[in-house]
């Protein structure tokens, strides 16, 4: 089980009356514990019952003794994919069964896996069989490895050019930029009156640098906020906003719960995602994949900075389309982009540098990252970089507020 069940004390209560005795506290063993009581050996049929109790987040794998050969499976705001290779596979994440397979039927909310050595079989909620489109993946498992470095994150944090290069690239023109299949037309890029940009965590940082971007270029007032406050502050939307999702992997859950509130206000979406096919890609109006390549690494980083690349792209199309930047500025934006892949690779070259720096502060208890305006959105990047993978206290403040507490 992968996420919470959020009303799992109540089931807990429920089954403990009916005689169940737990090991745990767990809010997993209490779906485990429920699924037993209404199992009258057909798993898929069960595990109907069972979703139809339970609320929250889930991407759950049951096996029962009686049939050791066979696994069923669901997920709801959790990932969940099907690998098609022998015997069939499940995972939450591509990479896990590249080994074994580059075909996945990508599952859609609560529905129902059944795995045998005989094949595949998928069902909707109502117990119907379901046919899905084969999803191959045509990268293989050596660009999910470490190519000779020591760390998945030296190997992502050096594959930034050419990251770049693949999402900025394919976008230029010689007039200008192209945003391939995006629905939304110039008539609706003129009338937008205001753009909430929603994201969690990195991409949410990537995000705040999209409003400074957005709001210089285009003129339009955006707001940025974190997925999960965004989905419990009841916000204020128009049918002339736009909302641009940012995620990386596509399946974050308070963001993809924040694209559905969008959605149900009649908002068009546009997401910003890495991986094709994803929960967030499939439920967005209009899609533009960074298209960075696998990132294994907890930290985020080729992803990061294509979601900036990709948010430029963004604001500089729509500056076009709204008139509202000269063509001498424009042009000169375009050629920075051009050139972002080669500084990109410039600035890497400073490694050596940089460990003599690592050494130097490695022993730092708390450290305090300031900056004004784009800088104060890549000071709190960097904190949270420090933060995730050193364990060393870290805070991103704005220049002026040093004064205010610090």
């Amino acid at each position: 089980h992968n996420g919470i069940i959020e009303n799992y004390m109540e089931l807990k209560a429920f089954l403990e009356e009916k005689g169940y005795r737990f090991a745990s506290e767990t809010d997993t063993e209490v779906v485990a514990q429920l699924f037993d009581f209404y199992y009258d050996g057909d798993a898929v049929g069960t595990l109907r019952r069972v979703i139809g109790k339970i609320r929250g987040a889930y991407a759950l794998a049951i096996m029962c003794n009686d049939h050791p050969d066979s696994l069923v499976a669901v997920r709801k705001d959790s990932p969940l994919l099907v690998g098609l290779g022998h015997d069939g596979n499940i995972a939450s994440d591509i990479p896990a069964l590249l080994e074994y397979t580059r075909d996945y039927y990508l599952l859609n909310e609560n529905e129902i896996v059944f795995l045998k050595k005989e094949g595949v079989t998928l069902y909707d909620l109502d117990g119907n069989q379901i046919h899905k489109d084969v999803f191959h993946v045509t990268w293989d498992i050596d660009a999910a490895e470490k190519g000779g470095y020591d760390y998945f994150m030296m190997k992502e944090i050096m594959e930034q050019p050419q990251a770049l290069k693949k999402t900025v690239f394919p976008r230029l023109t010689e007039r200008g930029i192209s945003l391939e299949a995006l629905s939304l037309t110039e008539e609706e890029i003129k009338n937008f009156n205001r753009i909430h940009i929603v994201a969690c965590g990195s991409a949410w940082h990537a995000g705040i640098v999209g409003r400074y971007v957005m709001e210089e270029i285009n003129r339009i007032p955006v707001e940025v906020d974190i997925a999960s406050e965004f989905r419990y502050r009841n916000p204020i939307l128009s049918k002339n906003d736009l909302c641009i999702i940012i995620s990386q992997y596509g399946e974050t859950a308070d963001t993809l719960a924040a694209l559905r509130e969008a959605k149900k206000q009649g908002v068009k979406v546009l997401s910003i995602v890495n991986v094709v096919g994803s929960s967030i890609a499939r439920e967005s109006d209009d899609v533009l994949y960074t298209w960075a390549g696998p990132e294994i690494a907890v930290a985020t980083t080729k992803g990061y900075t294509t979601q900036l690349s990709m948010l430029y792209l963004v604001a500089l199309y729509f500056a076009k389309v709204r008139g509202s930047v000269d063509e001498m500025r424009f042009h000169e934006y375009l050629q920075e982009l051009r050139l972002l892949p080669q500084k990109t690779e410039d600035v890497l070259k400073l490694d050596g540098k940089m460990a003599e720096l690592a050494k130097r502060y490695a022993h730092c208890e708390n450290v305090f990252i300031i900056g004004r305006g784009l800088d104060y959105a890549a000071a709190m990047e960097a904190s949270l970089k420090l933060k995730e993978i050193s364990y060393i206290h870290a805070e991103g403040y704005p220049a002026a507020e040093m004064k205010h507490g610090p």
